[in-house]
């Protein structure tokens, strides 16, 4: 008995992970998508190599993934790379029509059999660029730029601590060697 629940338990467990992952995708490109239904149809249709729907009023776009199935890390390297093609474009809330746009120049050349980061490098940034979270500083300090032959100044190094002298060691006799 102990077997059985162990096995349905190890079976369940990547199951709920990939459930939770691809909400989480969901929900980080809903913005984008223009609403969570778009963003579902979007996450879900690269996943499984489905048809994607995107819909904004009367307007509906379709298209299908030229990549076949892809993995969770996939659909977030393919839909960042297309978020950030837009916003180098100065598209920052996409029609359907650009949105799908975006993604299929992404994803054909994936299929050609492009790596993501030779997919960015191609597009004029880099992977690492694209991947890094916004979130983790979102009020960056500001920076002024120098002045041309301005050097940046180094920050002080503070004052190490003052060692203690250590104590003298006793003088050997001779007779020990």
């Amino acid at each position: 008995m102990f077997r059985k629940n162990l096995l349905a338990l190890l079976l369940a467990l990547p199951l709920a992970a990939m459930a939770q992952n691809g909400d989480q995708l969901i929900q980080r490109y809903t913005e984008l998508a223009g609403s969570n239904e778009n963003a579902t149809s979007l996450v879900t249709g690269l996943r499984e190599g489905k048809e994607v729907t995107l819909k904004s009023g009367s307007t509906i776009e379709t298209f299908t993934p030229p990549t076949g199935q892809m993995g969770w890390g996939n659909v977030d390297n393919a839909i960042a790379i297309a978020e950030r093609l837009l916003k180098e474009q100065g598209i920052t809330d996409p029609t359907p029509a650009q949105l799908e746009a975006a993604m299929l120049d992404v994803l054909k050349l994936r299929a050609d059999g492009m790596g993501w980061g030779q997919i960015a490098n191609s597009l004029g940034f880099k992977l690492g660029e694209v991947k890094r979270s916004d979130k983790a500083n979102p009020n960056p300090p500001s920076v002024e730029p120098l002045a041309k032959g301005e050097q940046a100044s180094r920050p002080e190094k503070p004052e190490r601590p003052v060692k203690p002298e250590r104590p003298e060691k006793p003088e050997r006799s001779g007779k020990g060697r």
